[in-house]
């Protein structure tokens, strides 16, 4: 065992997060051959790029598929400055052959982030657009970055699945690593479910009443959470609004002081169905405040939901979860009956 000294982490006072990084002061779009313009997106290339997103889908993640509803989403959340944080290239007839977002979020309590987000149609692979896409991202978000006085952590972040070998190929040429990865656990609904019960606590379903006390039980339940940032209203809200959350899906428990104990919310995308070969609803977010850990909160909760997802006539539950979770909540799924299915990872790269 470690002595306690050995242990307790070291404090380094970083300076402002603008002084710690070099960034362009332009930022002009990529030059590859003349089949390809390059310009910002727009609101209007929705159509364009939820196409070639369901493409780079049936690449790097066939057993789900982007919505358009999650497309229009990004495009437009309010601190995305569309002229500046995206572009897309575009072929002779106007169909998108990449497009790439560099998101600076709004919540910033312990971290900078820029999310890099979007892909290369794979029938474009091989012309060097990714690594363009890339570079050009890494400069918006080091331009971003430059105008941050924070004195915390800043962080390019790029998400992918770990089939996606050129993907990762690419970020690692580019200087990112392997930072972390997440499960995908799925529970065949077919097999029992065997409640959970939780004395002193009420379960009931997600309504809107509540909403914003589980957002507010959702920041405290995940500020432990590697990389996690509070939820904004704004995310929050559009999270809810979204056609596929499934409210009567969604479950939480209730103290008998009136507080939110723990929350389990789900959505159900039925085109996931046909890639996936079964029918699914997917849990977006398990989560218990600090105050009530250790309770049996969580079991009781996600047994009441499986519950209800077999009910509903669904054949999976499907979930992700950081496969380093301090919580135990990997050991806690196994125990329901997950099995993992897919593997994901997170690429960074750190100032």
């Amino acid at each position: 065992m470690r002595s306690a000294a050995a242990i307790i982490p070291l404090v380094i006072e970083l300076s402002p997060l603008r002084e710690r990084v070099v960034a362009p002061r332009a930022l002009p779009m990529p030059v590859s051959d003349d089949e390809v313009t390059w310009r910002p997106a727009t609101a209007a290339d929705a159509q364009a790029i939820f196409d070639c997103a369901r493409a780079i889908d049936a690449a790097e993640h066939p057993h789900y598929v982007t919505t358009r509803e999650e497309i229009e989403e990004e495009l437009g959340h309010s601190y995305v400055d569309l002229e500046h944080d995206s572009l897309i290239a575009l072929d002779p007839d106007g169909h998108a052959l990449a497009y790439g977002l560099a998101i600076l979020g709004p919540s910033q309590d312990t971290l900078v982030r820029s999310i890099l987000t979007g892909g290369v149609r794979p029938s474009a692979r091989g012309r060097h657009l990714g690594r363009a896409v890339l570079a050009w991202q890494e400069a918006r978000a080091l331009q971003q970055f430059a105008g941050s006085d924070k004195r915390l952590p800043g962080w390019m972040i790029v998400w992918t699945f770990e089939r996606a070998e050129a993907t990762i190929r690419l970020a690692h040429r580019a200087g990112f690593r392997i930072a972390r990865y997440f499960l995908e656990l799925r529970r065949d609904l077919s097999k029992p479910v065997i409640p959970q019960q939780l004395a002193g606590f009420d379960i009931v379903p997600f309504d809107a009443s509540r909403s914003e006390a589980v957002r507010l039980a959702r920041n405290d339940a995940f500020r432990d959470h590697w990389g996690s940032q509070p939820t904004t209203e704004e995310n929050w809200n559009d999270m809810v609004a979204r056609s596929t959350f499934r409210p009567d899906l969604s479950f939480l428990a209730i103290a008998p002081d009136g507080r939110i104990a723990g929350f389990v919310l789900s959505e159900v995308n039925e085109e996931d169905f046909e890639p996936q070969g079964f029918s699914s609803a997917y849990i977006d977010l398990v989560g218990v405040p600090r105050a009530f850990r250790r309770r049996g909160v969580a079991p009781a909760l996600l047994t009441r939901t499986l519950e209800a997802i077999a009910a509903a006539g669904l054949e999976m539950a499907v979930l992700d979860v950081d496969a380093e979770s301090p919580t135990g909540a990997l050991g806690l799924y196994t125990h329901l009956g997950f099995a993992e299915a897919n593997r994901s990872l997170q690429l960074n790269k750190e100032f």
